[in-house]
């Protein structure tokens, strides 16, 4: 198994200003499984990274613990967020898939749903209640047998 960090590769880029540094991302290379022939035999293809939630320095305090409570049933015990790639037969090609897994994983748990902004029933939809409880009234009271009051 090859061992190697993301160095020379970009950080990655989240949204509202986060990234995650290239230096935290340890990458690692081992045999993989699926496509590949022979090849697949002799070739380390298969990518993982691994990012330390915890130790990160690169994002805010509180943007981690978010992501630490969001991420929990994913992270090992160490907080170490973990990332497998071996749908290709390049470890490139992993490389930038097992990447791109990593970000949606961040980016999905760093998502808020905006506040919802409550609202009062329009004007027209008052009327069309009221219209309607005064129609059901009208009913109702044409079923009634009609009384003589002249006794």
């Amino acid at each position: 198994m090859e061992k190697g960090r993301a160095g020379r590769d970009m950080d990655l880029v989240l949204s509202g200003g986060n990234r995650i540094p290239a230096a935290e991302i340890v990458e690692l290379a081992s045999r993989s499984g699926g496509p590949g022939g022979q090849h697949v035999n002799t070739s380390s293809t298969r990518v993982t990274l691994r990012w330390n939630l915890r130790d990160s320095r690169g994002i805010k305090a509180e943007v981690r613990d978010r992501l630490i409570a969001r991420l929990r049933p994913r992270l090992s015990k160490d907080g170490t967020l973990i990332v497998h790639a071996d749908r290709h037969r390049s470890r490139t090609r992993n490389r930038e898939s097992a990447r791109e897994r990593l970000r949606d994983l961040v980016e999905h748990a760093l998502y808020q749903e905006p506040p919802r902004r409550p609202t009062g029933p329009t004007r027209a939809s008052k009327l069309r209640r009221l219209d309607s409880k005064r129609h059901r009234g009208k009913v109702k009271s044409q079923r009634r047998i009609a009384r003589d009051d002249t006794d």
